[in-house]
């Protein structure tokens, strides 16, 4: 290795709380390290409120993409961090999760011979329908490092012929930033900004098999009108999706406020308070989790099944939404509940010594694999 640089990835609102603690990780290690951002999400709520509120340094490099199509937002990734790889020559190149982001950055670095780390790995859904999923197969593949946040993603690395030396199980990352900015969740400030009463739902929709086709986003609104006939819900839409939705008639009930996106802490504080939320997100499942609201997650699988077992998340269709909130709602909000191992805090620190004793191994990962 010709340097001990790690540059870390980012691209996507999703990105940035998994990258904070590790990055602040490595900073107190005295490891030199650049972030990047590839500006996959670009504007004020969906990127750069983040890199504020989480303390994250302001991006070395941000690539200015945009959006796109995958094959056109992915290739504009490559050919801007192939440029960015060749100048720098890092000893680690670091992804997060599984956006077009993480696996643009993967190819390049795997094409260039630069080690790969990615934070994140082992999340299956086994639909190959979701882009996403694509973007976790690959990625992983090329990875020497692998971080993973639950023990069945070691299985499912595992049976896909990952050798076990290279894949660590350090827990979840974005659950450092979360409980380190437990106290900053205030969700009767944000509630009062809205207008809300003291009884709501949190819902966040956005993925294609929600939103894409008409029909599904018509049966979509159907569904979240029957529960907003049962409670205030404030839905901080998606930039995504959301001229079909407002074609089928989403902005029309009364009872559902529909807002733009908010910053993190807003965010999480509108859910800490709320009595549950219905979302088709990854990264809420496992927030809700933690903080014991109850989830209904509108999808038929989910590559977080963890959530499931060790947590307060559930998978519901759209014709089950309404009697399913009806569910929660009557049942209250639990005093205690389960929640994953090694989530505690300290994923960032775990992550941060893994890769602070590989960038100090003299030999590259593809000369050692000989």
């Amino acid at each position: 290795m010709s340097s001990e640089l790690v540059v870390h990835i980012t691209g996507a609102r999703p990105n940035f709380p998994k990258a904070a603690p590790v990055i602040r990780a490595l900073e107190a290690r005295g490891v030199s390290q650049e972030l990047v951002h590839t500006g996959q999400h670009y504007d004020e709520a969906m990127a750069k409120v983040f890199f504020r509120q989480l303390g994250l340094p302001e991006p070395d490099v941000d690539l200015g993409v945009g959006s796109g199509s995958h094959a056109r937002q992915t290739a504009a990734i490559m050919t801007g961090l192939e440029e960015l790889f060749l100048d720098r020559d890092p000893a680690l190149v670091v992804v997060y999760g599984d956006v077009n982001s993480t696996v643009g950055a993967a190819m390049v670095a795997a094409k260039l011979g630069i080690a790969l780390a990615h934070v994140e790995a082992g999340l299956r859904s086994f639909d190959r329908t979701m882009p996403e999923e694509i973007n976790r197969v690959v990625t992983d593949q090329l990875a020497d490092l692998l971080f993973t946040t639950s023990p069945d993603a070691l299985v499912h690395l595992g049976h896909e012929g990952v050798p076990a030396d290279r894949v660590h199980f350090v827990g979840n990352p974005m659950i450092d930033t979360l409980l380190a900015n437990l106290d900053r969740f205030d969700g009767d400030q944000v509630r009062g900004a809205l207008g809300l009463g003291a009884e709501y739902v949190v819902a966040t929709l956005h993925r294609p098999g929600n939103v894409d086709d008409p029909a599904d986003a018509a049966e979509l609104v159907k569904a979240v009108h029957a529960v907003a006939d049962q409670v205030e819900i404030a839905l901080p839409l998606h930039p995504r999706g959301r001229a079909r939705l407002e074609a089928a008639g989403l902005f029309t009930h009364e009872r559902l406020r529909v807002i733009d996106p908010l910053g993190y802490v807003e965010f999480l504080g509108l859910v800490r308070g709320a009595r549950a939320v219905v979302t088709d997100s990854g990264g809420v499942q496992e927030e809700t989790t933690i903080l014991g609201v109850p989830c209904l997650t509108l999808r038929p699988n989910t590559e977080r099944p963890v959530t499931i077992t060790h947590g307060t998340n559930r998978l519901v269709t759209r014709p089950e939404l309404a009697a399913a909130a009806a569910e929660v709602l009557a049942a209250g909000r639990a005093t205690t509940w389960s929640v994953p191992p090694l989530w505690d805090g300290r994923a960032g620190e775990r992550i941060a010594d893994v890769i602070t004793a590989f960038v100090g191994v003299a030999v590259s990962p593809w000369e050692a694999r000989g």
